[in-house]
């Protein structure tokens, strides 16, 4: 289950349009940024295990054993607004798709009303529920993958030379663009204690970075073979305008299938960030699970009336990237080295 949970939290709403941004820096050797992405996602997941090895499962622990109760409650209720923040991003991102392709008139508030009391309802039935969303809608549409073969007869693959065109500084920007992308495999920090066998379970979370990254090169691979480079910073979702070329006898526009068959992919997204926020709240002051989550879905939910259009959303994305590159790439690396060092002085953490 570890391995469907991180693969459906890095399966997301960036399928649909991360081509154009890792292009525009790094062109046709965008691909390349993402297998270094994959990689470094690997080393950061090393030092979250062994983090939590350190402080027996528990994230929030090891903070207030660390910096003092103060402190490291504080540090913990940063991570409770970057958790709150996904589903927000995740949400709105999805809406705006929706109401572009599909229904203009679509009232925002309406629409992230339903979706929002649906995922309480799922994550009201515990952790267990949860997990199952998580397997059955990565596994339900999942024949997605297979609508790509369409678009073999319109690529030039030719158009990813020469590798290495571009400087190793652009490649790696790129790279750190796909933070954002490559965001979820951090919910384990949360749900370890949950595990059965934690330490038996770092193999199928690298095991799900591993798929993601290879889908991921795979997706980026086809979509410059796709299009020109000017042709795709044109494009805002380059990979609905690929499904424009999928051609079957009982739908002409199948790109209006994958869009409502994302729901089900962004659902567990917004309802395992929802989770591992109130999860946070639970530990810290001591409440019930329940009513931290109906408080931060309810915030959750008057933050989507606010924004109002795309500037408004890419800056959401940009401001979840940031903090998700700083977490993950700053704080887990510096933690593990504070972490090490009390640990050779003390003798524990």
């Amino acid at each position: 289950m570890t391995f469907f949970i991180i693969m459906s939290m890095q399966i997301g709403i960036g399928v649909l349009g991360f081509q154009r941004i890792i292009a525009e820096t790094a062109g046709h050797d965008a691909w390349i940024s993402v297998l270094l992405a994959g990689a470094s996602s690997h080393l950061i997941l090393i030092l979250i295990y062994w983090l939590l090895q350190q402080a027996d499962g528990d994230f929030v622990l090891l903070h207030q054993r660390l910096f003092g109760r103060w402190v490291g409650g504080v540090l913990s209720l940063l991570l409770v607004l970057y958790f709150a923040i996904i589903p927000f991003v995740v949400l709105n991102t999805y809406i705006e798709v929706v109401q572009v392709w599909m229904f203009p008139d679509l009232k925002t508030w309406e629409f992230s009303l339903a979706l929002f009391l649906l995922c309480l309802y799922i994550t009201f039935g515990g952790f267990r529920i949860v997990v199952g969303i998580c397997f059955f809608f990565l596994i339900i549409p999942s024949y997605l993958v297979f609508t790509f073969w369409f678009v073999l007869d319109y690529s030039d693959f030719y158009q990813l030379l020469p590798i290495f065109d571009h400087s190793p500084s652009a490649i790696l920007k790129a790279a750190k663009q796909m933070t954002l992308t490559m965001l979820g495999y951090e919910t384990v920090l949360f749900f370890y204690p949950f595990i059965k066998g934690g330490k038996q379970s770092a193999k199928w979370a690298h095991a799900a970075v591993l798929t993601t990254t290879l889908f991921y090169t795979l997706l980026t691979i086809l979509t410059l073979a796709y299009f020109s480079e000017n042709q795709l910073q044109r494009q805002i979702w380059p990979t609905l305008m690929m499904w424009k070329v999928v051609e079957l006898p009982f739908i002409e526009r199948f790109e209006y299938i994958g869009i409502a068959n994302w729901l089900l992919i962004i659902l567990p997204n917004i309802c395992l960030g929802l989770w591992c926020s109130s999860r946070i709240c639970k530990q810290l002051f001591s409440i019930r699970q329940k009513m931290a989550l109906l408080v931060i879905t309810t915030i959750c939910f008057f933050c989507t009336l606010w924004i109002d259009d795309r500037a408004e959303i890419d800056f959401a994305n940009t401001i979840l990237n940031r903090a998700g590159f700083y977490f993950l790439y700053i704080w887990i690396p510096c933690l593990a080295g504070i972490t090490y060092i009390v640990k050779k002085v003390r003798g524990n953490v």
